[in-house]
């Protein structure tokens, strides 16, 4: 199969993708640039497939689902442009989706947290924290790679006093991750407040998820050492909601989420001047539908993400972040087709009109 057109390609894996045009051919599920001069029909726009790297295949609103439930999510995940998911944790096996859809999963087992130190039923609990090493890296041998664990969440025992604590003492936290890393695997980490963020850079995170409550100073010190953060911008424009169900009961805790709420413009436009690497999340499953990673695209854009950083964090970034290397060369042939040019609006990036995984089409937009 050959076409032409124009593609965010690169030659290797070591080269940072450009816009080109030119005929590409695949084969036995990889794809290679042929000669300009091979006659191709044209189809448009062809970019990688797109990653959300915080997606619950397998979860929604009401909780787990059946396994044909999660066979629908991820072929709904698959017509929105995303051909590879991290699922950063799930209480069962959604491996199926993957096998039935051809959606690239890469799970992360369980979240991991505190009795009554998250949401109910969705997490494997810890009694003594200072077992948190040895669970985690048990669970490195039923996961793909990656181990989740939930950094802060409201402690409700202080009454009215109650906000958003770390769950894990620091050095609990820091063995925790040296066992993760030392069983080859690395660790996500759900993490709302400001309080829990010097813990996690001492403790060498490799994805703070959320980060709401990074500062600036802390900024700059995730970017030097290489720490991927993943906003979950349309998680952040519900913290107005979570701060109104909070109410007088525990107002402590709505002021702070109503502060990070006030600040989500600011602080995205703080996370992207300073070079963090950025990666695509949208959290669906639970508050945020599966499919809807148009309406993350849609706020990094208005919360002053250039087009290209957007466009390429929502691809080849997260991509290359989860070993996969984009639209390179004798690379596995995982691409969207386009019939409109996203450096116009990346927001196209999930309306595409072909979705190709392994050099098979496994989705198309219905005909009109």
């Amino acid at each position: 199969m050959a076409f032409s057109g124009l593609a965010l390609w690169a030659d290797n894996v070591s080269e940072r993708p450009s816009w080109v045009r030119g005929t590409w051919c695949v084969d036995g599920g990889v794809i290679r640039r042929v000669s300009d001069e091979t006659e191709a029909p044209s189809v448009g726009v062809i970019v990688p497939g797109m990653v959300d790297t915080h997606c619950h295949i397998g979860y929604s609103e009401t909780g787990s689902v059946s396994e044909d439930e999660m066979v629908e999510q991820a072929r709904i995940t698959l017509g929105s442009g995303v051909t590879v998911v991290r699922d950063c944790g799930v209480p069962v096996d959604n491996s199926p989706a993957a096998r039935a859809t051809g959606l690239h999963l890469i799970r992360c087992g369980r979240h991991v947290a505190r009795p009554k130190r998250y949401m109910r039923d969705l997490p494997l609990d810890v009694d003594d924290q200072r077992e948190l090493p040895a669970v985690l890296a048990s669970m490195v041998h039923s996961s793909d790679g990656w181990v989740k664990i939930v950094g802060d969440w409201i402690d409700r025992s202080a009454g009215a006093d109650s906000d958003l604590m770390p769950l894990w003492d620091p050095a609990v936290l820091t063995d925790a991750v040296a066992a993760v890393h030392e069983a080859g695997a690395r660790i996500a980490v759900h993490a709302f407040s400001h309080r829990v963020i010097d813990s996690l850079i001492e403790a060498g995170v490799d994805d703070i998820e959320h980060g709401s409550g990074i500062d600036a100073d802390q900024a700059s010190e995730i970017a030097a050492r290489g720490i991927a953060v993943t906003p979950t911008l349309r998680q952040v424009e519900i913290f107005k909601n979570f701060a109104a169900q909070a109410g007088a009961k525990y107002p402590v805790y709505a002021e702070t989420m109503q502060g990070m709420y006030d600040a989500r413009r600011a602080h995205f436009q703080m996370l992207v001047d300073s070079g963090v690497l950025l990666l695509m999340g949208t959290d669906s499953g639970g508050y945020q539908e599966h499919g809807t990673i148009a309406g993350e695209l849609d706020l990094w854009l208005q919360w002053g993400a250039p087009a290209q950083l957007t466009i390429d964090a929502a691809t080849w970034v997260s991509q290359r972040y989860l070993g996969y290397p984009g639209l390179v060369e004798g690379g596995p042939a995982d691409f969207l087709i386009l019939d409109e040019d996203p450096r116009d609006n990346p927001t196209i990036l999930a309306k595409p009109v072909r979705v190709t995984v392994g050099g098979t089409s496994v989705w198309e937009r219905p005909s009109a």
